[in-house]
């Protein structure tokens, strides 16, 4: 067996990483303590210190780096492997292979793929190339290289050297998942910093599976984003964003569907760090709880955000059948359930048989008396076979205004509340 140090090739292996930014540390003492000579002698041969203003933090200088150090989850990983021949004589059948190892994985790394097989080193010849891989599992990972050659003697001979890092998360990101009264979900995304250093946030968005669509709720409504051009976060610091989660329409006109469709879609993030080098992470297929309706679910399909006193306004409503038997349903409104407002038209008409997972619309209209903001409750639907009742209150807020408005004066949009109600829960908190 041949030993390692009495190979005919060297291999050397260097990861390929940016330098640090680090400050010149100040130690200074009064003329009469005993230090002031050392600390003087010490800021005098500090490479970071200024000739002449030794004392005086001149700003930040770039540190290369001491040791292979530690990798985060998402980087991009490069390394410089070189063989060189350090033997008088040329070595043929050169051949180098790179293989990445973590704790569930091994990828093989290409070296000099544009080579169609081994080569010759000359004597003082090298044989190098740079290899990167984006690092997806977090844990210990190894380098493998190996060297594979011929002797002058003809005899096939190879050597190995492991590297070993370890591949640590950058961020921690929470999420939190909010049922709104429709069939929208509100996603807040919690993201913390913690690495050692500041870093960028140069995008984080979320992207949809197919059964849903996002509406993201990072902007204003002229389209400048709640936060500073760059989003900077400081080590163990966080920022949240939140988004508006859509079903699409097939999935939301069929209840079945949409019960099952539970998964939302991933957060892709994008950050930069030291000195810009770049980073992704990808979190897992995000899943919203699986709703749990009634019998039947309630909508508001059309309603106006604002409307004038004394005006009756109609609005649209849309009763569904979640339930697994058909129900012959018969709709009433209380018109004293709140003041405020009168209710006008049809108060207590049948819907008629309405089958599993089907639906049915219905208009009404309601005169408001005051101004403010009012809210339309105490609808019953009664199911004429079994005679059970289901109420559904607080199902539809609006803004009330004077004779005098003018739409163009302020925008009262969000003041527009209406949804789906629950024989579940009838306060259920209402969603802007």
């Amino acid at each position: 067996m041949v030993e390692p140090t009495e190979h005919l090739l060297a291999l050397k292996v260097m990861r390929l990483t940016r330098p640090t930014l680090i400050s010149p540390q100040i130690l200074t003492a009064e003329p009469k303590d005993v230090p002031q000579y050392s600390f003087q002698k010490i800021l005098h041969s500090d490479a970071t210190s200024v000739a002449g203003c030794e004392t005086i933090s001149a700003g930040q200088f770039m540190l290369l780096p001491q040791s292979f150090g530690s990798i985060y989850l998402g980087e991009t990983f490069s390394s410089y492997v070189c063989v060189h021949n350090c033997r008088a004589h040329p070595v043929s059948n050169v051949s180098v292979k790179a293989d990445l190892q973590s704790n569930n994985s091994r990828v093989s790394l290409p070296i000099h793929a544009d080579k169609t097989g081994p080569v010759t080193l000359n004597p003082e010849e090298t044989l190098d190339d740079v290899i990167h891989h984006e690092v997806k599992e977090i844990g210990t990972h190894i380098l493998v290289c190996e060297v594979s050659y011929m002797t002058p003697a003809g005899l096939e001979t190879s050597f190995r050297k492991f590297f070993k890092f370890q591949v640590v998360k950058p961020l921690d990101v929470k999420t939190k998942f909010y049922n709104a009264e429709t069939d929208d979900v509100y996603l807040e995304a919690q993201i913390q910093n913690i690495t050692v250093g500041p870093i960028c946030l140069e995008k984080v968005e979320l992207e949809s599976s197919e059964q849903y669509t996002v509406i993201s709720l990072n902007a204003l409504p002229s389209g400048e984003s709640v936060f500073s051009s760059k989003t900077m976060l400081q080590p163990q610091n966080s920022c949240q964003f939140l988004y508006c989660i859509r079903p699409i329409t097939e999935i939301a006109r069929d209840p079945s569907a949409l019960k099952a469709a539970n998964n939302i879609g991933k957060l892709d993030i994008v950050w930069r760090s030291n000195l810009g080098e770049r980073g992704r992470l990808q979190t897992s297929q995000l899943q919203r709880c699986a709703l749990e309706y009634s019998d039947l679910r309630l909508n508001v399909i059309e309603a106006n955000s604002t409307v004038r006193i004394g005006e009756g306004f109609n609005f649209r409503c849309r009763v569904t059948n979640t339930s697994e038997r058909s129900m012959d349903l018969l709709m009433s409104l209380n018109t004293k359930a709140k003041p405020g407002c009168g209710y006008t038209g049809v108060t207590e008409f049948a819907l008629g048989a309405i089958e599993p997972g089907q639906m049915k619309e219905f208009p009404l209209t309601v005169c408001p008396v005051r101004l403010g903001l009012i809210v339309i409750s105490a609808l019953q639907l009664t199911d004429v076979f079994t005679k059970r009742k289901y109420e559904f209150d607080n199902f539809l807020q609006v803004f009330v205004v004077d004779e005098d408005y003018r739409e163009d004066s302020f925008q009262l949009d969000k003041y527009v509340r209406y949804g789906i109600a629950s024989t579940t829960n009838k306060n259920i908190p209402q969603t802007v």
